[in-house]
């Protein structure tokens, strides 16, 4: 995710990063360039004299309204899935460290820290992970046992959740945590599973094909067939104001595109590293106060 400074207009007017989408579409700018100066060129050429093209601004101005209310809907809806993402992220901050400061009240034996200071980083290092390409068990801090029971598993944070209410049940049977108390754990540990089975959701559910696919060619059609409209007024400019419309239209469907699964490691994405590094100093912090 990119950190920037959202009052710094001048920078942001004339900055060029990488994630700008006129990075993305230059080249698709400089076809449907051409491809609107050649249909100028046969309109002028061709049909010099055809009064009835005069009469399309109206219709598309109509048709411009109805596309903008289809991209406000696009972008609103993919904002809103980057936007729950982030809220479940938030949550399974907090209840990483809610987990964290109960099990360092509870327990005392150094082991048994050691292991929660271990699993509980362990676990949202694995969603991060889980929710992108799958998880290097390699980058976990895992003992040698730990590593090769979880080599065979297909949900790794599923696993890591198993492993830590192994732990619960093992204390409890050694009497150093109740009933009551892991009752109060488990609530903290299904949260986390909740978190990132809602996180699953978001990426598996994209916006339908189809509705993806109309908008895609509704603009197509709208930007290439836009010059018809405005020939017989601006000429061969009526080019230029196309591709400026086909790159407005375009960037808000790219930008919708890039920001409805925002797990992955795009400018635009949530700072999911960011947020596993900093619920695993807060873990070890909570751990080590003592």
């Amino acid at each position: 995710m990119v950190n920037y400074n959202p009052k710094s207009w001048l920078k942001l007017i004339f900055a060029l990063h990488k994630s700008d989408t006129i990075r993305m579409l230059w080249k698709e700018l400089i076809y449907i360039g051409l491809f609107t100066l050649l249909i100028d060129f046969l309109v002028m050429h061709f049909f010099p004299n055809e009064t009835v093209l005069e009469k399309l601004i109206a219709v598309y101005s109509l048709i411009g309204f109805v596309i903008s209310l289809l991209l406000v809907f696009r972008t609103n809806t993919a904002y809103d899935r980057w936007w729950e993402g982030r809220k479940k992220w938030g949550e399974m901050v907090n209840d990483s460290r809610n987990l964290a400061s109960k099990l360092s009240v509870y327990i005392t034996e150094q082991d048994d820290q050691d292991f929660f200071k271990r699993m509980i980083p362990n676990f949202v290092f694995a969603c991060k992970e889980h929710l992108r390409k799958g998880v290097d068990l390699e980058t976990l801090k895992l003992t040698e046992k730990e590593f090769e029971s979880l080599r065979s598993k297909n949900h790794i944070p599923l696993a890591f959740s198993n492993l830590m209410f192994e732990k619960f049940v093992e204390l409890r049977e050694k009497g150093i945590v109740s009933s009551e108390d892991i009752f109060i754990l488990d609530k903290n540990l299904n949260a986390l599973i909740d978190s990132i089975g809602a996180c699953e959701r978001i990426k598996n559910t994209p916006i339908p094909y189809s509705y993806s696919l109309f908008i895609k060619k509704f603009i197509f059609i709208y930007v290439t067939t836009l010059p018809l409209a405005f020939v017989t007024t601006f000429g061969y400019w009526s080019a230029l104001i196309a591709t400026f419309v086909f790159y407005v239209l375009v960037s808000m469907e790219v930008l919708a595109e890039e920001i409805e699964d925002p797990f992955g490691t795009d400018d635009n994405d949530l700072p999911t590293d960011q947020i596993c590094e900093r619920i695993e100093a807060n873990v070890v912090e909570v751990f080590e106060r003592k």
